[in-house]
This record gives C-alpha cells, sequence and structure tokens, in this order.
C-alpha cells in the first residue's frame, strides 16, 4: 500500500516518520533522497550548477546549501526552477526503493511539499500532520533559533493549513504529548495495515 505523509514545517512529521518506521512501515524521506540525488558527481549536482552557477558550490564541491536557499527563497520562479531539477530525479530514487520493498509492504512517502507539487491523488491514503501555524513559528523560534519574521515567511512559503488537511485521509494532531503522538499514529498504523490487507 502506498501512503504519503506530510505536514507543515515544524508539525512534527519528521517525529511522526519515525515512529511509523519503528511500527515496521517502509518510509521513503524525500529529503534524504533530495540530497542524495545532489551528491557530489551526480546528474543532479550538475544540472543544480547549471542553472544556478559554480556559487552554489562549496569548497570541497558539495552543494552549498545555504547559498542555494539565498537564491531560491522568496523567488517563486527560480525555487520552481530548482523543483523541476529536483523533482524527477526525487520520484525516480523512489519508485526503485519502493519497488524493492515488495507488493504486501506498506510503503509511506515522507513529503513536505506534498500539496504543492499536486502529489496527493498519486497515493492510496494521505497523513496530515497538524499544527496551528501559531505552534509552527514558536517551535521555530524555540528549537531553531530562527526569528519571528524568519519562521513566519517559512510558513507563507509553504501550501496553507487548510489546503494540507483538505487532502488528508487521516488527521494526526501534533498538540498533545509525545505519547498522544504515538497512540494516534499506531492508531492510523494499524487501519492503514488493515485496509491494505483487505484491499489485497
Amino acid at each position: 500500500m502506498r501512503v504519503a505523509l506530510t505536514g507543515g514545517i515544524a508539525s512534527g512529521k519528521s517525529t511522526v516518520s519515525a515512529i511509523l518506521r519503528e511500527l515496521g512501515a517502509v518510509v521513503i524521506d524525500s529529503d534524504v533522497l533530495a540530497r542524495e540525488v545532489v551528491e557530489p558527481g551526480t546528474p543532479g549536482l550538475a544540472a543544480v550548477v547549471a542553472e544556478f552557477g559554480d556559487g552554489v558550490l562549496a569548497a570541497d564541491g558539495s552543494l552549498d546549501r545555504p547559498a542555494l536557499g539565498a537564491i531560491v527563497f522568496g523567488d517563486d520562479e527560480r525555487r520552481r526552477t530548482l523543483e523541476g531539477i529536483l523533482h524527477p530525479l526525487i520520484r525516480a530514487r523512489a519508485r526503485e526503493i519502493e519497488q524493492a520493498a515488495g507488493p504486501d509492504a506498506l510503503v509511506v512517502h515522507d513529503i513536505p511539499l506534498l500539496v504543492e507539487t499536486g502529489q496527493a491523488d498519486r497515493f492510496e491514503a494521505v497523513l496530515v500532520v497538524d499544527v496551528p501555524v501559531a505552534t509552527q513559528v514558536d517551535r521555530m523560534v524555540r528549537d531553531r533559533g530562527w526569528s519571528r519574521e524568519d519562521a513566519e515567511s517559512r510558513v507563507r512559503a509553504q501550501a496553507p493549513r487548510e489546503a494540507r488537511r483538505a487532502v488528508a485521509t487521516y488527521l494526526v494532531e501534533n498538540t498533545g504529548t509525545r505519547e498522544d503522538l504515538r497512540d494516534r499514529v499506531t492508531e492510523v498504523f494499524d487501519a492503514l495495515v488493515s485496509t491494505g490487507s483487505t484491499a489485497s
């Protein structure tokens, strides 16, 4: 069964992803794949450098993420250009992992920009980790040391909370304790496994 996991920045999606992995899901993390496809020597890195220039390379030849981020954040056109390079590479790598997982596996694709990239309908179910925007901002300020202005601009760069909630098959509210979150994720995992075995 193919499932998508998404959530806004600082929603706790990574924690949910880790819990699903512990429960036995095969988790395909698009952030990890996004780093893989631009490692030194990859066609992905070559394409990014061809588009954005040598200024996005660190001294060791790896991608200088802050330098690239400075170019694309706040510039929708440049960000879309970058996504046009990376997303096909990430999807191809995800397909490889999925095929290796086997037909009976619960495969969870961890995709932060699921709504923004219009992929929700590619999955049999969508899990959305949700918190109020004020909670997202507070967590980024507290946990990441960002300014409130930077935190708010990151939230604005993503799809609105309502748009994510609208595609949810399962909504995972993450405003309680870690135990509350684990209980809800376990409940969703059990429902997905049950649905998957019924479908097969």
